[in-house]
């Protein structure tokens, strides 16, 4: 699909996008504490509901913590749809709202251990987790004038999805369609390009190491270590986190992955599903648990979802 301008939506075909997009435009200017509540009470509501995601969420926080009681598994669901509903509402703010508010809305940490990076003349590659404030995360890191980023996206064939995700690309970051050629990636990169890396995704077995992720064997890509050693670039990890009572987000930049890549791509997605899995532990309620992590199983085994 090419790029989606507004245009596209003066057809009547189209006209259900207005409601949304106006939708959007207020909540990118409401205060923080209001989505707050809006967000907690939107998300209680969907979590009542016996859905796909909730099915999905529920599944794989009883597969990664075996060891919760029943109640406590509830508890931590319905904490997660509460703050996935914030997250949802924030949404407006990530795509619609200027550079200030995103930089009010989102307290930054850790910004030195990439500027000793960079000035360090290494390449960079940012790795960010799927956890609910991803997106608004990334559009953080992009207010920086002085940085340039690029990103990987997955193309819909809904043109509305597709123009808020090319929203994505206002602050002058550059998305690449994640089935294309890696080249584009890889010179961005060599250019000085600050790659922004979501790695927790299932891609398939022909295209993933089977790697412990919470103790399951989990399809995971080997790109950040192939990457990381073709661009000789540090990998430094990114967590955008809730804050409560609806103070907005704090992105958290940590110290880059020590003897990160090694020969090994293997060893290395290992070690990267390790980290991962650190952080999941310090915040569980805000990984992204509807995704089906654990869709492909090795050796034909039966599906974990049914």
């Amino acid at each position: 699909m090419a790029f989606v301008s507004l245009k596209t939506f003066l057809h009547p075909r189209y006209w259900y996008a207005w409601p949304v997009l106006a939708l959007m435009l207020i909540m990118s200017w409401m205060p923080s504490r209001v989505l707050w509540v809006l967000g907690i009470c939107l998300g209680s509501i969907a979590s009542w509901f016996p859905t796909h995601n909730r099915r999905f969420a529920e599944r794989n926080i009883e597969l990664c913590f075996p060891n919760l009681t029943l109640l406590k598994r509830r508890l931590l669901i319905k904490r997660h749809f509460r703050l996935s509903g914030f997250a949802i509402l924030s949404l407006g703010v990530s795509w619609f709202a200027p550079r200030w508010r995103i930089k009010r809305f989102v307290t930054m940490r850790g910004q030195q251990y990439l500027d000793e990076v960079l000035a360090s003349g290494k390449k960079v590659i940012v790795l960010a987790p799927h956890f609910i404030g991803l997106d608004i995360g990334g559009f953080r890191l992009a207010a920086d004038r002085d940085k340039k980023y690029v990103t990987m996206y997955r193309k819909s064939r809904n043109p509305l999805l597709e123009y808020l995700f090319h929203r994505r690309s206002r602050f002058g970051s550059i998305f690449v369609e994640r089935m294309a050629s890696l080249k584009p990636i890889i010179r961005a990169i060599r250019d000085g390009w600050i790659f922004y890396y979501l790695p927790d995704q299932d891609m398939g077995e022909r295209a993933s190491v089977f790697v412990p992720f919470f103790g399951i064997p989990t399809a995971t890509v080997t790109l950040l270590s192939r990457l990381a050693e073709s661009t000789n670039a540090a990998v430094l990890p990114c967590i955008t986190r809730i804050l409560p009572g609806g103070r907005g987000y704090e992105l958290r930049l940590y110290p880059p992955l020590e003897n990160f890549p090694t020969t090994d791509p293997m060893a290395d997605t290992a070690h990267m599903n390790k980290e991962i899995e650190k952080w999941v532990r310090e915040m569980p309620e805000q990984y992204l648990w509807f995704y089906r992590r654990f869709k492909t199983r090795p050796n034909n085994e039966p599906s974990l979802y049914e």
